[in-house]
């Protein structure tokens, strides 16, 4: 690989700045462009739960390697990875129960510490939780939580020092032939701008399947938690230094991303409170703050992550998992970029026909 490589990078959120990072560090001449601050769209929204508890094993590969970037980065100036267990259930003995029992098989399968448990198991380590009702559970015991915005702080840092230029407040007109941004050609142009990525392509006709869609999240006051996904009515809470976070809250239809409300539904912040006080042990959980975001999703679930057209590679469709692979996905689209590593083939971003753009 040769210094002479340019590349622009579209977005700086976590994904775009560690592509940055990756591409910088390896000889590459990088600049990145945000249209505002760093970290300041899907990033900042984002929970902060880490984990590697997937199933399929392409998925584990990258959750992995993303824990173990972290970890490298924790400690290093004011970001931390703080470790939490992950513990999810569902109170229903059928369909729901087998499903768990079926995915921490998988998941062990693939090496990940995961572990069954039943009601009398979760009290006995979580007194917080009410858990008569809970059917079955299990427990990842490698995951955390991170302030995402500790991460784009480090991550800028990390890029200036790697001699990279960073632009923010500064919108970009993508190219082709040759790749360009704002008129400046480049060796390649890789776009991570969340959900704002299908309009960043639209500049040069290609199209993608990319969904977005508003989610909400909010702080309160409470107990110590661990980190827990209810299955059944699928929300989820992570210890937080205010008390705790907790969120989902998926709006029906497709958001423009430009254009949502920002603020939190009155159902959304009343049903999650509602949630918490009666599987938490008496707990209050008076509200702190709350927020909306906006994430995209693809037709099959994953991420589209690679080459899209010559000397263009994208980064994008994490459906809410962007930050906590942040490190691995960063790093395998640099060295993607740099022709040093082959694309994850279930993300290739030219997998969908034309008619599922």
């Amino acid at each position: 690989m040769t210094t002479r490589t340019r590349v622009a990078v579209v977005g700086g959120g976590a994904v775009g700045l560690t592509t940055a990072y990756d591409l910088a560090t390896r000889g590459a001449h990088v600049e990145v462009f945000d249209r505002g601050a760093f970290g300041s769209g899907s990033t900042e929204r984002a929970a902060g739960i880490v984990y590697d508890a997937y199933a399929e094993d392409v998925d584990v590969a990258l959750a992995e390697r993303a824990i173990e970037r972290f970890r490298e980065f924790s400690g290093e100036r004011d970001f931390r990875l703080t470790p939490a267990p992950y513990l999810w259930f569902t109170t229903d003995g059928g369909a729901s129960a087998a499903a768990i029992r079926e995915q921490a098989e998988r998941m062990r399968h693939h090496g990940r510490e995961v572990e069954l448990v039943e009601s009398d198991d979760i009290r006995r380590e979580f007194p917080v939780l009410r858990v008569d009702d809970i059917a079955v559970g299990a427990i990842a015991r490698t995951a955390g939580v991170a302030d995402p915005s500790a991460y784009v702080a480090l991550l800028v840092r990390k890029v200036r020092e790697a001699g990279a230029t960073l632009h923010s407040e500064t919108p970009a007109s993508v190219a082709l032939d040759p790749p360009r941004v704002n008129d400046t050609a480049y060796d390649a142009v890789v776009v991570t701008a969340g959900a704002w990525t299908k309009r960043v392509l639209a500049d040069v006709a290609v199209s993608v399947p990319l969904r977005p869609y508003r989610v909400q999240a909010l702080v309160a006051g409470g107990p110590s938690v661990p980190i827990f996904y209810d299955a059944d009515e699928e929300y989820y809470v992570r210890p937080h230094p205010e008390g705790l976070l907790a969120g989902d809250g998926v709006t029906d239809g497709e958001a423009d991303p430009d254009d949502f409300a920002e603020a939190t539904d009155d159902w959304f912040r009343e049903e999650t409170r509602r949630r918490l006080r009666r599987r938490l042990v008496n707990a209050d959980v008076p509200l702190s703050r709350s927020w909306a975001g906006v994430c995209a999703g693809t037709p099959d679930n994953d991420p589209l992550l690679g080459e899209l057209a010559d000397g263009l590679y994208i980064g994008a469709g994490w459906g809410g998992h962007g930050f906590m692979r942040a490190p691995a996905l960063g790093e395998r689209l640099a060295l993607q970029v740099l022709g040093e590593r082959d694309g994850v083939g279930p993300f290739d971003p030219t997998r969908f026909g034309a008619g599922d753009a």
